[in-house]
This record gives structure tokens, C-alpha cells and sequence, in this order.
């Protein structure tokens, strides 16, 4: 299978230019992304960072998103975070909350040095995944004005605790982590890292339907792009190690910009925005500026690509309020 537009899950429409640039975070890490730009702009242009989901490459989601919205008018950079796509970082395939953290900072970095780009107008976007480091990154970067995340994980939370909070038990972690520090023994003896796999393929006919649901997104012409993790090996098998043990939205509720989180009410990962976006509230006197949307009858993929589903609209009507 090959992604359907050149290494795109998405066509690029005329009105839009795309450049594939470099820019490197606090660690010397060197990442890539592609800027999406207006070709009709003149003056400085407010800009946003976008990445995600979680296993996803520019390429997919992210580009979308970036791809739309730079349609609208603003500067926007899909980037690849550290380790994975056509981003830096040795060893591949391995994620972290703290330098994927950073990497949303980076790209603030970058927008923010660029002689077309109002440093006072920055903001960040999230899909998946990356919606919580984008959370994260909100409360930490007081030069991000304004921050979306869409279809939202929090990935220490899942990692620690299992889907729902299953698994949330400090017996369950061991075991969890007991045999992912075996695995790490032996990926150390074999000088090489064993891979997770991703979304599962053959699809199980008893497959739960989260899991049809990425499927049908990773594993089909509508979303497969070649440097995808989701869509091919997946993540190394001992990449969720840290996240058990540190979590990311610990200081959520001092977040003073605005926020705005969208999920779908029948996504089965709907409970961590909810959560996230009541954490965050929660005793904040800067609460006047966040927003939970949930679209009504969308699931988890849906907010990936489906622009009769994904609101625009409003999150553009978000961005200019917030990005003068």
C-alpha cells in the first residue's frame, strides 16, 4: 500500500504553498517539519504548531489540520516530534513526555524567529496523543497564546492505568513494567529494539471497535502513510516505560491562555478530555478562556480527518480571538 497522495494521506490545494524545514529543540535534537502557508498574505501572519496523533507523521493528521487552516489564513508548521518520521533523534521510534514536551516549545522557536510571523500570535494544536503534550506544553511555555487539542490522550494516564483505569493498581504496573525491563535486557544483548507493532493487522473479526476504528483510519487508502508508525511496526516495545511514572498534566490548572478542547461524545477516549479539561479548570482563576466542544456523535477518528466532522470553523473563530 502506499499513502494516496505522494506520501500524503491529503491533497494540497492551490491556494496553499508547503516547505519542508528544520529547526532543532533544547536537546540539539533536529526536527522537520512542513510550513503551510497562505499564498494570498501579506503583513505578519499568526502561527500555530501542530502534531499528532500519537504514531502519526506529518504526513497524516497534522498536515490536514495544518494544510486547512492555512487555507484560512494563518502560518502553519505539521511537524514530526523527536525520534520518529524525518525528525532526528537516535534511538527511532521512541517517545518521551518530557522531550516531546519540548518539541511543541521548538516549534514555538522557530514560528516565533521567522521575519513573517507575529512572535506575539503563536499557538499550538494537538491531535491525539499529542493533545496532552500539547496541555502540557501550554503550561509551561507562557509565550503560547493559545492552545487546541483535538480527539485528546493523555498517554501517562493510559500507560499507568490501562483504558478506563483498568488496570490501576500498583500490581498491575508491576507486572507491566517487569516485563518491559525484561525486554529491555534483551533488546540491550541483541544490540537491537523490538517493535510494538501497530494498529494489529489482520483486523479480529472480535476486535473492539476502537480498534476497527484505527484500522480503518492507518490500515486503509484513507489515512496509510509510508513513514507511519500506527501503520507499520509501531513504536519500540519499551517506549511506554517512562510514561508510567511521569505524569503531564500536573499543573494544567495554571494554565492563563486559552484553551480549547474538542472531542467526540462517542469516542471511546472522550473521558480524557473530559477529565483533563475539568483538572484543568478546577480552582484555575483563568478559567473564563477554556472550552470543552464535544461533537455529538463523532468517534475517535473522526476529528482525524473527516472535515464535515472536524470544526473549523470554530476552531479558526478560537485561534483569531485569541492570536491578535
Amino acid at each position: 500500500m502506499h499513502a494516496k497522495y505522494n506520501g500524503y494521506s491529503f491533497p494540497l490545494r492551490d491556494t496553499v504553498t508547503r516547505e519542508k524545514v528544520h529547526f532543532h529543540n533544547r536537546y540539539g535534537i533536529t526536527l522537520c517539519g512542513d510550513l503551510y502557508l497562505p499564498k494570498a498574505s501579506t503583513g505578519s501572519l499568526p502561527a500555530i504548531a501542530v502534531a499528532g496523533p500519537f504514531g502519526a507523521m506529518k504526513e497524516q493528521c497534522a498536515g490536514l489540520y495544518a494544510e486547512e487552516l492555512a487555507s484560512r489564513g494563518f502560518a502553519v508548521l505539521a511537524f514530526d516530534p523527536s525520534f520518529i518520521g524525518e525528525s532526528g533523534g537516535e534511538v527511532r521510534n521512541v517517545a518521551s513526555p518530557d522531550i516531546n514536551t519540548e518539541d511543541f516549545s521548538a516549534a514555538v522557536d522557530f514560528l516565533s524567529t521567522r521575519d513573517f510571523i507575529d512572535p506575539e500570535r503563536v499557538g499550538i494544536l494537538g491531535i491525539c496523543g499529542w493533545g496532552g503534550m500539547a496541555l502540557n506544553a501550554a503550561a509551561m511555555d507562557t509565550r503560547i497564546k493559545a492552545t487546541v487539542t483535538s480527539t485528546m490522550y493523555d498517554m501517562t494516564r493510559v500507560n499507568a492505568k490501562g483504558y478506563f483505569d483498568s488496570a490501576d493498581s500498583a500490581d498491575a504496573r508491576y507486572e507491566t513494567k517487569k516485563a518491559l525491563n525484561t525486554q529491555r535486557t534483551e533488546d540491550y544483548k541483541t544490540g537491537t529494539y523490538a517493535r510494538a507493532g501497530g494498529v494489529v493487522d489482520p483486523l479480529p473479526e472480535d476486535a473492539p471497535f476502537f480498534v476497527k476504528d484505527y484500522y480503518d483510519y492507518y490500515k486503509t487508502e484513507r489515512g496509510y502513510t509510508e513513514r507511519s508508525l500506527n501503520s507499520n511496526e509501531g513504536w519500540n516495545t519499551t517506549s511506554s516505560l517512562s510514561f508510567m511514572n511521569m505524569p503531564i498534566l500536573r499543573y494544567s490548572n495554571e494554565i492563563r491562555s486559552a484553551v480549547l478542547v474538542i472531542h467526540g461524545d462517542k469516542a471511546h477516549s472522550c473521558y480524557f478530555s473530559k477529565d483533563a479539561f475539568a483538572d484543568m479548570v478546577k480552582d484555575n482563576p483563568y478559567a473564563d478562556n477554556k472550552e470543552l466542544l464535544l461533537i455529538p456523535g463523532a468517534v475517535h477518528t473522526d476529528l482525524y480527518d473527516r472535515k464535515d466532522v472536524i470544526p473549523f470553523d470554530r476552531i479558526e473563530t478560537f485561534f483569531r480571538q485569541y492570536l491578535k
